[in-house]
C-alpha cells in the first residue's frame, strides 16, 4: 500500500482515527522521510502546528525504516510518543515492529540505593521516610522501575535522589543486582525492539559515553529521527561541553563519608580526610560576591581569588581521591567513589587550560545563589556532531596530537548507511533552514517546509498594543498586565501569560492578583513554580477560567485544544540573555569573520523561539484566539518586520477595541 493511500480518506489512518482529516503537507511530508530512509540521506523538515509530523515520520519508518531511534525533546513527549502515537499508528498499520521507551538511569529504581537508604537512620524528613516505604512497594510490582509509573510519590520528591543512580554513582558490572538491574533490563529491551524511543539528553549521553562499555543504540540504527529537533543545538552543546559543580563535590563528600564510615571504618580518619575539600568547595562561592552571575575567564583576571580557591580545592580533592585509592579493592562502592574523585579532579584541571585550537571553546563560571559551576562548552557543535554523524570519529574530540599521528594514506571512514531526519513546527526563518543548518552542520541536509493547514486569518488575531514602555523599562511588566486585563476580561480568564524571565512571571503574577483583587475578577492565577507543570496544566484546564503565568518551560511542548485556552499573552521578544558567556563568544566570532551577529543570529534564534510560544494558541482547526505581544520593538525596529512575518499569517490590530470585539465573539 502507498502512502497516498495509506493516508486517505479510505486508509488505515481514517478508519483508526476519529476526527481524521486529509491533509496534503503530512502525505508530502510522509513522502519525503520514505526518500530520505531509502537514500539514506539527511532531511531537514519544518511541518507547522496541525500538519500532523508524528504520523507523517512514523508511517514510513514502521513500514521501511529498519531498526528506528526516535528521539524527543522531552521525557513529556517521549512518554505520549511511546504510550499514545507509536500504539494508535502501529495498530492501525497492523505491523508486527517491535517497540521500546529508554530513559536516562536516574528515571529507574535502582535495587543497590534503595538498600542503602532502607538502611540509613539519617533521612531528612517524615515525608521522606513515607515516600521511601511507598517506593519499597511499587519497586515490587513494577516490571519496569520507572519512577514516573509511581503516581504515589511526587516527581519531584527529595527520595528519588536517594533511591536512583546516576552514572557517576552507578556500580555497572560490579554490582551485585546487576542481573535484576532496570537500567540493563530496558537497554536489553531497547536493543532487541525495532523502534526505540528516546529523548535527545539520552540520546547524546549514548553518542558520547561509549567508554561505559554499554552496548550502544547508535550503530544497529538505520533510521534516527529528532523530533523537537530545534532544542538539538542548546543538547549538543550541553553534551560536547564539559562542567564540575560545587553541588557535584559535595554529593561525593557525602557519599565518601558515608560510605567509609561504613564499609572501611578503620581504613582512614574519614572526617579528617574531608573537612579541607568540604571547607575549599564551600569557599568557591565566597570568592564572589551576593549577587548571580555567569563570567567568562578572560573576564576574571589573574588576581581573582577563584584561581586560588580552585588550587586548594585541587589539592584538597587530590588527598580524598588518594585516600579512596588506598581503600578501593575494599568495596565496589569504594573503587566507584574513586573514579568518581578522579573524574572531577580531570575537569577541574581542564577548566580554564589553554583553548584548543582545533575546537574553539570557553571555559566560564555559573555562579549561583548558593554554589556555583565551571563549564568548558565548545563555541560550536558543528563540526564534532558532523563527525558523529558521518561515522568520521570514534570521540567527541579529536585532539591535535591524534589529528597530527594520523596515517594521511589511509582512506576515510566510510560513512554508515542511516538515514537522519530532523524535524520540528519551528526550525526556518521565512523558509531560510540555514541558522540551524549551520548550528549542527548539516550542509548536506534537504531541507523542506510546510505551512500549518489551519485557517490563521478567521481564526487568530495577532495583537501589538499602543502604547507600552520599551521592553527594557522598568515598568514594563506592569504596563504589559494594564494592557492585557481588558483582554483577560473580555475573555473570561482562558489565558497563558508567557514571560522571558523567572522575575518577570513573579512580577506579573502578583500585579494580576492585585488588579483581580481589586476589580473583583472571578479569575484564578497559576503561578510556574507554585505547583508541578502537569498539575498546573490541569488547574488550568479545570478552571475554565484561569491565566496562566509562566517561563521558558511553558513555551513548548504544551497542547490546550479548544476553549479553555484563547488568549496568549508574550511579554517581550525572547531574545537570549546578554549576559551569556557562549553566546556573547559567538557573537564576537562571528563578527570577526564579517558576519552581522545581530542579524544571523539573535533574530533567527528569538524567531523560534517566538514561533514556539505563538503555538500554543491554534492547535487544532476549531480553534481560534488572540496572540498578544508586548513588545514595541515588532513594530518600530527594522528587524521587526522580519519578525511577524515568521509567525503564522493571523490578522493584526493594534487597536484594543478591534481585539476585545474578536474576543467577544469566542
Amino acid at each position: 500500500m502507498d502512502l497516498p493511500t495509506i493516508f486517505s480518506a479510505s486508509g488505515p489512518l481514517a478508519r483508526a482515527f476519529d476526527g481524521y482529516h486529509v491533509r496534503h503537507e503530512q502525505i508530502e511530508m510522509a513522502q519525503a522521510v520514505a526518500q530520505a530512509i531509502h537514500d539514506a540521506s539527511t532531511v531537514v523538515l519544518e511541518a507547522g502546528t496541525g500538519v500532523g509530523k508524528t504520523a507523517a515520520y512514523l508511517v514510513p519508518s514502521l513500514l521501511e525504516g529498519g531498526k528506528v531511534i526516535v528521539s524527543t525533546g522531552t521525557k513529556a513527549l517521549q512518554d505520549q510518543l511511546f504510550h499514545r502515537d507509536l500504539p494508535a499508528v502501529r495498530a492501525a498499520l497492523a505491523v508486527p515492529v517491535k517497540v521500546a521507551l529508554l530513559k536516562g538511569r536516574s528515571n529507574y529504581l535502582c535495587w543497590h540505593h534503595l538498600n542503602g537508604a532502607n538502611q540509613d537512620a539519617m533521612l531528612s524528613s517524615r515525608q521522606e521516610v513515607k515516600d521511601l516505604g511507598l517506593i519499597n512497594r511499587f519497586i515490587h510490582l513494577s516490571p519496569t522501575g520507572d519512577k514516573a509509573e509511581c503516581p504515589t510519590v511526587p516527581e519531584h520528591a527529595t527520595i528519588w535522589a536517594r533511591v536512583t543512580s546516576t552514572r557517576e554513582n552507578c556500580l555497572g558490572s560490579e554490582c551485585k543486582h546487576y542481573t535484576d538491574c532496570f537500567v540493563m533490563k530496558a537497554r536489553r529491551e531497547a536493543q532487541d525492539a525495532d523502534v526505540v524511543v528516546v529523548n535527545h539528553h539520552l540520546f547524546f549521553a549514548d553518542l558520547m559515553l561509549r567508554e561505559e562499555g554499554v552496548p550502544e543504540l547508535l550503530p544497529n540504527a538505520q533510521t534516527i529521527i529528532f523530533d523537537e529537533a530545534h532544542q538539538l543545538p542548546d543538547t549538543a552543546t550541553l553534551f560536547f561541553g564539559d562542567s564540575v559543580s560545587t553541588a557535584q563535590l559535595l554529593d561525593l563528600l557525602r557519599d565518601t563519608l558515608a560510605t567509609g564510615q561504613t564499609q572501611a571504618r578503620d581504613g582512614a580518619k574519614w572526617n579528617d580526610v574531608l573537612a579541607p575539600l568540604d571547607r575549599a568547595t564551600r569557599d568557591l562561592r565566597l570568592c564572589f560576591g551576593p549577587q548571580t552571575q555567569r563570567l567568562a575567564h578572560p573576564q576574571l583576571g589573574a588576581a581573582h581569588p577563584l584561581h586560588a580557591a580552585l588550587l586548594t580545592l585541587r589539592e584538597a580533592l587530590s588527598e580524598v581521591r588518594d585516600t579512596l585509592e588506598s581503600q578501593a579493592d575494599r568495596s565496589p562502592d569504594l573503587a566507584q567513589l574513586q573514579r568518581r574523585a578522579h573524574a572531577l579532579m580531570q575537569r577541574l584541571s581542564a577548566w580554564g587550560a589553554p583553548e584548543r585550537a582545533n575546537e574553539p571553546e570557553l571555559c566560564w563560571v555559573d555562579v549561583g545563589s548558593h554554589g556555583l559551576q565551571l563549564h568548558r562548552t565548545p563555541i560550536s557543535v558543528a563540526d564534532v556532531f558532523r563527525r558523529q554523524r558521518l561515522g568520521l570519529a570514534d570521540n567527541a574530540f579529536e585532539t591535535e596530537a591524534n589529528e597530527d599521528s594520523s596515517d594521511e594514506s589511509k582512506p576515510p571512514a566510510e560513512a554508515p548507511r542511516r538515514a537522519w531526519i530532523f524535524t520540528s513546527a519551528t526550525l526556518a526563518v521565512k523558509n531560510d533552514f540555514t541558522h540551524f543548518t549551520q548550528a549542527l552542520g548539516l550542509e548536506d541536509a534537504h531541507c523542506l517546509a510546510w505551512s500549518s493547514p489551519y485557517d490563521y486569518p478567521s481564526q487568530a488575531m495577532l495583537y501589538v498594543p499602543e502604547g507600552l514602555p520599551p521592553p527594557s523599562a522598568a515598568n514594563h511588566t506592569e504596563a504589559l498586565v494594564d494592557a492585557a486585563l481588558p483582554l483577560i476580561r473580555a475573555n473570561r480568564g482562558r489565558a497563558f501569560v508567557l514571560c522571558t524571565s523567572h522575575r518577570a512571571v513573579q512580577r506579573a503574577a502578583d500585579h494580576l492578583k492585585k488588579l483581580f483583587e481589586e476589580g473583583g475578577d472571578p479569575f484564578p492565577v497559576l503561578r510556574q513554580g507554585d505547583a508541578p507543570r502537569p498539575t498546573l496544566l490541569d488547574d488550568f484546564r479545570r478552571a475554565g477560567n484561569a491565566v496562566l503565568v509562566g517561563s521558558h518551560s511553558f513555551w513548548e511542548g504544551i497542547d490546550v485544544k479548544g476553549d479553555a485556552l484563547t488568549l496568549v499573552v508574550i511579554d517581550k521578544l525572547p531574545f537570549a540573555p546578554p549576559d551569556d558567556p557562549v553566546l556573547a563568544k559567538r557573537l564576537e566570532l562571528l563578527e570577526n569573520e564579517g558576519g552581522n551577529p545581530f542579524m544571523e543570529h539573535q533574530v533567527p534564534q528569538a524567531i523560534i523561539a517566538l514561533k514556539q510560544g505563538a503555538g500554543r494558541l491554534i492547535r487544532s482547526e476549531t480553534d481560534r484566539g488572540v496572540l498578544m505581544i508586548g513588545d514595541v520593538r515588532l513594530i518600530e525596529k527594522p528587524y521587526g518586520r522580519r519578525i511577524w512575518q515568521s509567525l503564522p499569517p493571523m490578522k493584526r490590530s493594534r487597536k484594543q477595541d478591534e481585539v476585545v470585539a474578536f474576543l467577544n465573539t469566542l
